[in-house]
């Protein structure tokens, strides 16, 4: 199975977090398929930073958010609260 999950970077003491699309069985700092954005959680407020499209992608695909990646969706406003993908607004262009 696919997941999306945290990657962890940076210094000791010093976390910094990707976020990756891995396989379930890949350890967590190992082999990963996709790098989709970063969570940096010493700054105040935490960033989060993450390619939509690409989640979307993957999530339609099949791929399942790990719990912690879930709840940085869901504040990012990716997720609704039953976990279920946001439909994300489409520019329409105006016909003159």
């Amino acid at each position: 199975m696919v997941r999306i999950r945290l990657r962890r970077m940076g210094a000791k003491k010093k976390p910094f977090y990707r976020i990756v699309v891995a396989d379930q069985l890949s350890p967590r700092d190992g082999r990963f398929i996709e790098f989709v954005g970063t969570y940096d959680p010493r700054v105040d407020p935490a960033a989060i930073n993450v390619d939509a499209e690409r989640v979307a992608h993957w999530i339609s695909n099949g791929a399942q958010p790990s719990d912690s990646v879930a709840q940085l969706f869901r504040r990012v406003g990716l997720l609704d609260e039953n976990g279920k993908l946001v439909a994300q607004e489409q520019p329409v262009a105006e016909a003159s």
